[in-house]
């Protein structure tokens, strides 16, 4: 309640938490870009997108330790996990993108934990950032700090996900993989190999993580078992923007990210998962009673 008041009464604190949640938001956005688009795709839903985010920023919290600038770690990054993703669909994914999504749950549920041991093993379980050398603007007579790590993660993960969109509309591949999305059967008909478009469809994703994750690290922190929270924060995304809906994702991801700060502020850091958890708890409610309604008017 007294934080609650101080929004009131210094209304510069809100500005601060707005402009850190939508600078966020960004970076949430690129990452449930990639779910979208295997959704879309696939029809599955990857439930190890956060472990993807989790590993690309390993990646390039290990680059830097051997010297490498960790704005040169983003395409590294994304090449690794490209690498990754389309290994694990070769063994994976590809016998499970014609079953239940169910079953598509339980076995990317199966690959996060996997990969979570692994990266416990690999680069152990302490939590890891690394430092961009990057300086902090103040702004209303100091009353307003920005990181410009954090404005430069926002035009990044802009300009990724506006590089994907292109790929998508205007590459050869890029509509092999919109006809499939939009009918998997008449693509194959057409001469589509589908199961090269899902394979590179899952790479891709893979690596709009991993340059998420190169991001993250960047921005904040990192540890094996965090990546949860972030699919979490891009199923929700994906859901509230609809499969497909590339500014609907970026704008939903702005306003988790305003959100999220704003909770954080008011019932403290240790709620602030507990509130990610219950939005999404409510969104999925919300939309059951809506497809009740639509079921009922069709009757």
């Amino acid at each position: 309640m007294d934080n609650l008041l101080i929004l009131f009464e210094a209304p510069i604190f809100s500005l601060q938490l707005l402009i850190d949640g939508l600078l966020i938001g960004a970076v949430f956005a690129l990452a449930a870009y990639g779910m979208a688009l295997v959704w879309g795709v696939m029809k599955i839903i990857n439930f190890a997108q956060g472990e993807f985010v989790i590993l690309g920023g390993f990646i390039v919290w290990t680059f830097f330790k051997l010297g490498i600038n960790p704005f040169l770690g983003i395409p590294l990054a994304a090449a690794v996990l490209f690498i990754v993703g389309w290994v694990l669909y070769q063994i994976v994914i590809v016998r499970i993108v014609e079953e239940d999504l169910f079953i598509s749950i339980l076995a990317t549920f199966g690959m996060a934990i996997l990969l979570q041991q692994l990266m416990n093993q690999i680069f152990g379980a302490d939590v890891q950032t690394v430092d961009p050398g990057l300086d902090t603007w103040f702004l209303f007579d100091g009353a307003v700090t920005v990181l410009q790590i954090k404005v430069v993660s926002f035009f990044i993960a802009i300009i990724l996900g506006a590089i994907l969109a292109v790929f998508l509309k205007k590459t050869r591949l890029g509509q092999a993989i919109r006809a499939t999305a939009q009918d998997t059967r008449a693509a194959r008909i057409l001469g589509v190999d589908t199961n090269k478009v899902y394979a590179t469809t899952f790479a891709l994703n893979a690596a709009i993580c991993g340059a998420a994750g190169a991001l993250v690290v960047m921005t904040w922190v990192i540890q094996p078992f965090a990546g949860l929270a972030y699919t979490i924060r891009s199923f929700m995304i994906v859901i509230v923007a609809g499969i497909g809906n590339v500014a609907g994702v970026v704008f939903a991801g702005l306003g988790l990210g305003a959100a999220e700060n704003f909770a954080g502020f008011l019932f403290g850091a240790e709620f602030q998962a507990a509130f990610v958890f219950s939005l999404l708890v409510v969104i999925l409610l919300y939309r059951n009673y809506k497809l009740r309604l639509k079921r009922r008017y069709l009757k």
